[in-house]
């Protein structure tokens, strides 16, 4: 059974990144409540656990608690920031309120005889980010780590196994975060590391072959890097029992409906059915501007689309999503709030003869199911295929939706991925593409007044897309983007450039 640490979500920004820190270290990571049981927690293979963060005082009535049996159970515990303070309060320590708020870099000591710091420098630079902290630890607990502000920066009981951080560890700014994080994992929990995407192709064709033997998988493939990568891990498993679907909905980006066929239906030789819906999908969108009645609109019409083509296959014994965990938490899965609706987890057909739903990168983060590609020998422009929305260009041009601007919008697109890579950029941004806004504009064009659309330039760095920064693209790239879109496209006469991280913005613009 696979060794796994277990990230209890006390509602932190940072909990996300917790468990990405974790996998990156080669241990399994998944993200529970922080009330799960510890019936529950016994249920996995839990070789530690990590009490995140989170915006709630332990002072506070009704503050989050997780079940107190966890700190006699014998199973390594990290407490950071709220959990520090949880882990504290709970034993018998002392939280108080600071009488400032403590946030950002912050010059610290460690104690290096704590295993949580065994060969890090004693002098070192943290991030804080709280406003109450422990004032007194438990008793039989020791202080391992103290600030100029906080006497009691991190607390420890080698036999209890228990160890609390007021810092986040998590995050880069944290100087020796990744090495007090595997210290945790290698030092404190004994684990033996072996999480890799080589070892995950391979437990999950097994998995899959051993789920469906001889029966018959209907996927829905759209072309993105999600579909793509679990349409190849699912090829690996069951080969000529997978049928995919491509449905085209008009609103890919320029000949990627062309790509999609010759990779999958030539290169794999799959069975791959191609369905051009692309007005069908045009004329259900007329005069809807909207963004999130886009969204249900294409993911209805989707699934009838889906519904009509698998119609013809007879029975199917499951149904294949290429679902991945942003995917699930952006949909409000738990306690997240609706963000935007995803396709392909906010409903699913219902006149598809299928017994069983199968998700195998429902667990991934994105950089994740690109590093399964890559271990399956996947084509690069496949496994490094920028994110694309499933409602695709609908939601990159503002306003209602026709042919016409679907055509200036794929012109764009392409000219902005062209020099991106040109530039030898495309690996380090994390997501590009044009956006079509609702503007128009006075330009000038030769002798003549134009009145015609606004380009927009959206570039973004990030890890897994949960959280994001703007992409610094050199002026120049710039330039010669905006120079050819303007030269190059019909009917723009401007092009502009998005410098909001996420948050407060989204990733998309709609």
């Amino acid at each position: 059974m696979r060794e796994t640490v277990l990230v209890l979500d006390f509602g932190g920004q940072y909990n996300q990144l917790i468990a990405r820190r974790v996998r990156d270290l080669a241990v399994y990571a998944e993200i529970l409540p922080f009330d799960a049981p510890l019936e529950r927690i016994r249920e996995y293979n839990t070789i530690g656990i990590i009490f995140t963060g989170g915006p709630s005082s332990v002072t506070d009535d009704g503050a989050p608690m997780c079940d107190a049996r966890l700190f006699d159970a014998g199973i390594p515990i990290l407490g950071i920031c709220y959990g520090s303070q949880l882990m504290g309060s709970v034993l018998g320590g002392s939280v108080k309120r600071a009488n400032r708020r403590e946030y950002g870099k912050t010059d610290i000591r460690y104690d290096t005889g704590c295993p949580l710091f065994e060969g890090l420098d004693e002098n070192s630079v943290c991030w804080m980010s709280h406003t109450y902290y422990v004032d007194t630890p438990p008793e039989g607990f020791k202080i391992s780590a103290v600030t100029d502000s906080c006497d009691v920066a991190a607390f420890y009981s080698i036999e209890k196994g228990l160890y609390g951080v007021q810092f986040h560890p998590e995050v880069v700014h944290t100087k020796f975060g990744n090495e007090i994080l595997k210290n945790f994992l290698y030092n404190v929990c004994h684990a033996r590391g072996g999480w890799t995407m080589e070892n995950y192709a391979e437990t999950a064709v097994a998995a899959i072959i051993n789920r469906v033997g001889d029966g018959r998988v209907l996927l829905g493939l759209s072309g993105g890097v999600d579909s793509s990568v679990a349409a190849v891990l699912l090829d690996k498993a069951i080969g000529g029992n997978l049928t995919c679907i491509f449905v085209d909905h008009g609103l890919l980006r320029l000949d990627e409906a062309k790509q999609v066929e010759d990779v999958f239906s030539k290169a794999y030789d799959m069975k791959l059915i191609c369905v051009d819906a692309s007005e069908r999908f045009i004329s259900k969108l007329k005069g809807v501007n909207e963004p999130e009645k886009k969204r249900k609109i294409i993911g209805e019409e989707f699934i009838r689309v889906f519904e009509e083509e698998a119609g013809k296959l007879g029975k199917v014994d499951y149904l294949a999503q290429g679902t991945i965990y942003p995917d699930v938490i952006e949909s409000g899965k738990g306690h997240a709030a609706v963000i935007k609706s995803h396709h392909n987890v906010g409903g699913l057909p219902d006149h598809v003869d299928f017994e069983e739903i199968i998700e195998p990168l429902r667990d991934l983060f994105k950089d994740e199911v690109r590093a399964l590609g890559e271990a399956m020998g996947m084509p690069r422009h496949i496994v490094w295929r920028q994110p694309f929305p499933g409602p695709g260009l609908a939601i990159r041009i503002i306003g209602d939706v026709t042919r016409g601007k679907v055509d200036i919008l794929q012109q764009a697109d392409a000219i902005f991925r062209d020099e991106i890579a040109a530039a030898n950029l495309d690996r380090e941004i994390w997501q590009y593409f044009a956006v079509l806004t609702d503007s128009r504009s006075v330009g000038v064009m030769g002798d003549e007044r134009t009145y015609d659309h606004t380009v927009a330039l959206r570039a973004v760095t990030s890890v897994d897309g949960m959280t994001a920064d703007w992409a610094r693209i050199p002026y120049d790239v710039l330039e010669k983007v905006s120079s050819r879109i303007i030269n190059e496209v019909r009917n723009v006469n401007r092009v502009v450039y998005d410098i909001t991280s996420k948050p407060p913005a989204t990733i998309e613009w709609e």
